[in-house]
């Protein structure tokens, strides 16, 4: 018992403790935001009822302290319950309200489950402590329906207080959710404690109850001045679910054990509180079940969803390669006949280059768009990868014709930009359309059809034929077979001979490459030349050729001939960094002097980089060497570049010999003349350039030539590509003997096969002055010197 005086500063001390608690409650929420004003507001009703509740047992306990018999104050003490039991339930009521903690009804529903699942064990443990006959507590209070609501309330307060700071999983709000929770159960279990003191007429278990209550709402009125962090707790049915009611049901099966043991009895308040904690934990199993299963439709809806995106194009949203082979496997299992169409946009990489990846990105998302609109509702569009796309369309062959002039049609138009519209063209392949699909073959074939497309000059359907398998047979093996062709000696070089006209004496020669195989037999050049510059085995041949024309070209001039090499090289040859060194080198090693080696740029390497190209050409005449420029009047060069480009000798191609007939001088009796051959002759003598006329093969375009004013020539009627023997053999025979010209006009006397050695006149070789009506003096090397070209 307390002393008077003791009452006296317990209950100044509540009342200090209190009020300014309820003052800086309730100023919460004028000052916080909108969010979180219901929750404060919830908590500033619930402290303003304790302060007065609080305030009212404490005056009504000090009133009845000064009586010598105790004076049982149960009017009282049944307000200060239902006070208490209100101010609990809205103190629950504005935890669950707190921004962040239960966002919706469900959210709350499971929650205040859990709590009441909590409060029902601490509850039913409590009644056991005080029932019949166990009484561990002491007699029990006797104030009915108010005492047992004030109980009821504090023990939900705990068990919501327990429960919420267990479900949010950041710490820092936690310990702050945890401290609020203790204030406001101290503050319920505190009104408690006072109606049961007002109850007993026990004054200093009514005073303590105030002290604890009042002691509370300071907690909860500190707390929330610096609760400024949402909350969030975590509802899921996959993580620790249900273990918060593992521990109460142990509680109150322990319990009733111990009551039943001891002879007690259940009278209705326990008998109703197992019924609501079995209400409670079906309640809430029930919607853990519920929580399961839509968690369960979910997973499914997003392993759907993610199944989707992994067959479908992020960029375009068409199908990517995994759901056309699903649409193909679809197909091939129902046995439907079915087309595939693979295309490839000509050109796009210069959108990339040019316009940026972003301009191509919106191109391609347009390309798939347009097949979105364009395709029926059966068919499947695809994006492979890069700019190539597929189209699987069910039915027969017939309806793809038709289809690919609308697709060509569709993708050709133009592509409008924010930098201005795209032009582009698209390459079909086609395959399928008989019988039961071989997934893997059609796109083998759908494929290669598309290759046969490009092949033949881009925008264009072509459907597969066997015949493409037979070619890319050959291309692998081809392929296969030259990267080993040189170590195994298959290969060699023959010499074209370029002639002095009209005498037809050899002053030079070509080297040409030649590879015969032992099973395949003579590959064409025009074969496995493009193939070497496709598969990167072109500077190995170039390097391995140049060595054996230099070695050949020493050997004859060692033997006295007088006489130049020309070797082709191809433009990636020319662009390598180290083909200068090679050529150094090979000079150096085969000790040939350098204005004896030519070596020949076709004039579509004029396309590429000119300026580079110029550069290129410029080291190489450094090292003393020649620079023709092949097929001249069949490529790309105009006269500007001609003139910047650093060349010594033209090779007129053979269209230009024999593209017209040959005309006549107007108004005299001379010689008829090719008149392209004519301006081209008057070209290079502008420009110093030597000029060769190439692909001679009829006596009347030697005429012509001749009358022309060219004095150079080479092809088949003077002379096919031999071995370099044979080729010796002739220039033996020009310089040991006089030969008749070969006749200009009447039926070429060629027989079939390489003819063989004739004897020629000796005429000067290119490079050695003669006399001759109107030379020209052109530049022989860049170190000044000149020379006559007859």
């Amino acid at each position: 018992m307390l002393s008077p005086p003791g009452r006296l500063v317990t209950a100044v001390l509540s009342g200090l403790t209190a009020t300014p608690a309820a003052a800086l409650t309730v100023d919460g929420p004028c000052r916080r935001s909108t969010s979180r004003r219901p929750a404060l507001l919830l908590l500033a009703v619930a402290t303003t009822i304790g302060l007065v509740t609080v305030l009212a047992g404490v005056a009504v306990a000090l009133a009845t302290a000064g009586h010598a018999e105790p004076v049982r104050s149960i009017g009282w003490a049944k307000l200060i319950s239902l006070a208490t039991a209100t101010a609990g339930l809205l103190f629950g009521a504005g935890l669950l309200r707190l921004p962040g903690l239960a966002p919706t009804v469900g959210v709350v529903t499971r929650l205040s489950l859990d709590g009441l699942i909590i409060a029902t064990a601490l509850w039913f443990v409590g009644w056991v402590l005080v029932a019949e006959p166990t009484r561990l507590l002491g007699q029990p209070p006797a104030a009915g329906a108010p005492i047992l609501l004030a109980t009821v309330s504090a023990a939900l307060i705990v068990g919501l207080a327990t429960v919420v700071v267990f479900r949010v999983p950041v710490p820092a709000p936690r310990r702050r959710l945890a401290t609020l929770g203790a204030g406001s159960a101290a503050t319920t279990v505190g009104g408690l404690g006072l109606a049961t003191g007002l109850l007993h007429a026990d004054t200093g278990w009514a005073l303590g109850g105030a002290a604890v209550a009042a002691a509370g709402l300071l907690t909860v009125a500190l707390v929330l001045r610096g609760f400024d962090r949402p909350c969030r707790s975590d509802i899921d049915p996959t993580w620790r679910e249900g273990e918060h009611a593992v521990l109460p049901i142990l509680a109150m099966a322990g319990s009733a054990a111990y009551h039943l043991l001891q002879g007690g009895r259940f009278d209705p308040p326990g008998v109703a509180a197992v019924i609501v904690e079995v209400f409670a934990l079906v309640a809430r199993q029930y919607l853990t079940l519920h929580d399961v299963r839509r968690y369960a439709r979910r997973l499914v809806e997003r392993e759907a969803h993610f199944r989707e995106l992994a067959h479908t194009d992020a960029l375009t949203g068409l199908a990517n390669r995994r759901g056309l082979l699903r649409a193909l496997h679809r197909s091939a299992a129902r046995g439907t006949r079915c087309i595939l169409l693979i295309l490839d946009l000509d050109g796009f990489k210069h959108v990339n280059d040019v316009r940026g990846h972003d301009a191509g990105d919106a191109v391609l998302a347009e390309v798939g768009r347009r097949l979105r609109d364009t395709l029926g509702s059966g068919d499947v569009a695809a994006r492979l990868g890069g700019d190539e796309f597929a189209v699987l369309m069910p039915g027969p062959p017939a309806a793809v014709d038709q289809m690919g002039e609308r697709l060509l049609g569709v993708l050709g138009a133009a592509y409008e930009l924010p930098e201005g519209p795209v032009f582009l063209s698209v390459s079909i392949g086609t395959a399928g359309g008989t019988g039961q699909p071989d997934i893997e073959l059609l796109l083998r074939h759908a494929d290669l059809a598309l290759r046969y497309a490009k092949q033949r000059g881009k925008n264009r359907i072509e459907r597969y034929d066997v015949a493409y398998d037979r070619l890319l047979s050959r291309r692998t093996m081809l392929e296969h077979e030259l990267r080993g062709a040189i170590e195994r000696d298959e290969l060699r070089l023959v010499f074209q001979p370029v002639a002095s006209l009209p005498s037809v004496r050899p002053v030079g020669a070509e080297a040409l490459l030649r590879w015969r195989h032992p099973r395949l037999g003579a590959v064409r050049p025009d074969e496995f030349i493009p193939l070497a510059e496709e598969c990167g085995m072109i500077a190995k041949l170039g390097e391995w050729v140049l060595h054996q024309a230099c070695h050949q070209l020493s050997r004859w001039l060692a033997d006295g001939h007088d006489v130049w090499v020309s070797v082709n090289v191809s433009p990636r040859e020319l662009h390598a960094p180290a083909y200068v060194g090679q050529v150094t080198e090979a000079l150096r090693v085969h000790r040939v002097p350098p204005q004896r080696l030519v070596l020949e740029v076709t004039e579509h390497a004029v396309a590429t980089d000119l300026d580079e190209l110029i550069r290129r050409l410029t080291a190489l005449r450094r090292t003393g060497v020649r620079i023709a420029l092949d097929d001249f009047g069949a490529g790309y060069s105009s006269l500007g570049q001609l003139r910047r480009l650093p060349i010594d000798i033209l090779k007129i191609d053979h269209s230009l010999v024999a593209e017209h007939e040959p005309v006549r001088p107007v108004g005299t009796d001379g010689p008829a003349f090719a008149p392209m051959v004519d301006i081209v002759m008057r070209l290079g003598h502008q420009f110093g350039l030597g000029v060769i006329a190439e692909g001679v093969t009829t006596p009347t375009e030697l005429a012509a030539v001749v009358a022309a004013g060219c004095h150079f020539g080479q092809g088949a009627l003077l002379g096919w590509g031999v071995p370099a023997e044979h080729l010796e053999a002739m220039l033996e025979a020009a310089t040991s003997s006089n030969a008749r010209p070969v006749p200009t006009s009447g039926p070429p006397a060629l027989a079939s096969g390489p003819p063989p050695p004739r004897r020629l006149p000796s005429l000067p070789v290119l490079g050695q002055p003669a006399p001759q009506r109107g030379g020209s003096a052109v530049p022989n090397h860049p170190d000044g010197e000149f020379r006559q070209i007859r």
